[in-house]
């Protein structure tokens, strides 16, 4: 009887002992997705190791650094397709794009006037005050500019017609003894194509009115999203910030202000370079007597937008008006210019403005303005250098440690 009571308690507790109390436990329990036993965990290092080893299982040996760069290939290729996709949906939606770029570019020139006015008035009426004061001299300036040119449009006609014959009679002396038919035949040639592509020059001018209809409906979205940028900027990112998860919204905010920063300082320095720029050329060409200064100055001043190529190529249009109007020496000096304001933007203006806001290698510059072109032409050229600056500027924003210098809000 005490037999079979016992069989039956070590039936119940397997590890009980003899007389009923529990001894230590002879079986061990493995329960799923436990630490194994340290026995079993290196067994299965081993296993892993023997399987990862080079030539293991399929007989092939792969080299670490093939593995590696595979791994940064396939990642590339993603990144590649993302940026594909992305730069696809702008260029469909490229008047919205080019309207919000325009409304950040007034919103960071316009900002601190905005914000200086408003210590004496109410915000709204500091923000209105402000950009449509901004509006109404830039079209005192358009409408001046095409007073001039109507003006001068009978004198500038005789002018270049006097000014054509002088360059055939400069081309046929010396050095350059061109012959006259070689002109005349030039002459011709530039008729002929006149008169056969008509249509197509017609047709060109239709479409660019309809492209003009384009740029000013990008211009009205671009005004009516500035105002409200430049009122409550701090509210739209606010309101952006809310629909991220907690766990994200401070390395949001760490580099939306990286890129809000480095964008407006790029803005305000290319506005300075730009206009120091325009008042050197305008100078030079109303002390060399060059007509239409003003409209050329201007040129001058939009082209400075486009880094390292736009100011040559305005240059280069006042140097043939000099051609045609002044004569080979006027023009030589104008082209002498060209180099001379080259210099003092590459070596002075860009080091001093440019280096508060972001300092982007000349090789970079270069690639990225080829390629903005390459990408969606004028308007890439213009928004390139900008993007890649503000991409530089979070890159490096995200891999800094997050601190009182990164917390910091924006005025």
């Amino acid at each position: 009887m005490q037999v079979s009571d016992a069989l039956r308690r070590s039936r119940r507790h397997p590890g009980a002992g003899p007389g009923g109390s529990r001894g230590p436990r002879r079986m061990r329990y493995v329960v799923l997705g436990s630490r194994p036993a340290r026995g079993q965990g290196t067994v299965a290092r081993a296993r892993r190791a023997s399987a990862s080893a080079p030539g293991a299982g399929n007989g092939v040996d792969v080299h670490h650094g093939l593995r590696v760069s595979a791994a940064y290939a396939w990642r590339l290729l993603v990144l590649g397709a993302a940026v594909y996709a992305g730069f696809v949906i702008l260029g469909r939606l490229q008047l919205v794009a080019v309207a919000l770029f325009l409304a950040l570019v007034v919103t960071s020139v316009l900002r601190p006037l905005a914000d200086l006015l408003a210590r004496r008035l109410p915000r709204a009426l500091a923000v209105v005050v402000s950009v449509v004061g901004s509006l109404a001299l830039f079209l005192g300036l358009l409408a001046l500019v095409g007073e001039l040119v109507a003006s001068e449009w009978d004198r500038l006609g005789r002018e270049f017609s006097g000014g054509i014959g002088r360059i055939e009679r400069w081309l046929q002396g010396a050095p350059f003894h061109v012959s006259p038919t070689v002109t005349s035949d030039l002459q011709g040639k530039v008729n002929t194509f006149v008169s056969e592509h008509r249509s197509t020059l017609i047709t060109s001018a239709v479409s660019g009115a309809g492209r003009l209809v384009e740029v000013l409906t990008a211009g009205v979205l671009a005004l009516f999203c500035s105002l409200f940028f430049i009122h409550s900027g701090d509210r739209f990112w606010h309101w952006f910030q809310e629909w991220l998860p907690q766990p994200a919204r401070d390395p949001w905010n760490r580099a939306g202000r990286a890129a809000w920063r480095t964008f407006a300082g790029y803005t305000r320095g290319i506005v300075i370079v730009a206009a120091t720029n325009a008042v050197l050329v305008g100078i030079a060409l109303f002390v060399l007597r060059v007509p239409l200064a003003l409209p050329l100055t201007l040129l001058e001043f939009f082209a400075a937008f486009i880094p390292l190529v736009g100011s040559p190529i305005a240059l280069g249009v006042a140097t043939v008006v000099a051609l045609a109007s002044r004569g080979p020496v006027i023009a030589i000096v104008v082209l002498a210019l060209i180099v001379i304001v080259g210099q003092i933007e590459g070596h002075v203006l860009h080091p001093l403005v440019m280096s508060w806001a972001v300092r982007l290698h000349p090789v970079v510059v270069a690639v990225s303005v080829i390629a903005g072109s390459i990408l969606a032409g004028v308007i890439g050229a213009v928004v390139a250098v900008p993007m890649v600056s503000v991409a530089w500027a979070v890159h490096r924003e995200l891999r800094a440690p997050a601190g009182p210098r990164q917390r910091r809000t924006d005025t």
